[in-house]
Order: structure tokens, then sequence, then C-alpha cells
């Protein structure tokens, strides 16, 4: 009886830690993949050069984790972003 309890517990805990690391598999430092992308869509949405908005924006997401709200401004929402610049001194970020 006790082996049978010890292997239901053993696999019970070897199916549960499998399936918790499905699901956090779509996530990276608990923000979901699809998170930059979509608020980069938005932030980009009436940029003139989409392609070099979302590139830009996608860059900086990842480091700062997040994206001011709105197509432009609201930097203040997110200071990482804000404060980061290019080789220039110009606002990196869109």
């Amino acid at each position: 009886m006790k082996l049978a309890l010890t292997t239901f517990l053993l696999l019970s805990l070897v199916l549960s830690s499998s399936l918790v690391q499905t699901a956090m598999a779509g996530s990276i430092g608990g923000m979901s993949l699809g998170y930059c992308d979509s608020k980069c869509a938005v932030r980009c949405s009436k940029a003139g050069l989409q392609d070099r908005c979302l590139k830009y924006c996608g860059i900086c997401c990842e480091e700062c984790k997040c994206v001011p709200s709105g197509t432009f401004g609201n930097k203040h929402e997110c200071p990482c972003y804000r404060d980061k610049k290019n080789s220039k001194g110009k606002p990196k970020c869109p």
C-alpha cells in the first residue's frame, strides 16, 4: 500500500511540474512574449516609418519591460523608456 501511495505521489509531482514548465514557456521574466509586440503595435500605429518604430520600440520594451500608452508622449509612465539614448544623445525609444 505504501509503495502504491509513494508511486502515485511521485507521478503526480512529475506531471504537475511539467505542466508548470509548459505554462511558463510562453513568458520571459513573467512577461508574455506577445506583450511587447502588442504594446509596440499600438505605440507605432501612426508612425511614418513603422518598421523602424517597431524595431526600436521592441528593443526598448525588452530592456525596460514597459511601453508608454498612446501613440506619442506619455514617456513619464516609463522612465527607463524615456531615458534611453542613441549614440548621438537623442531619444532611442519612439
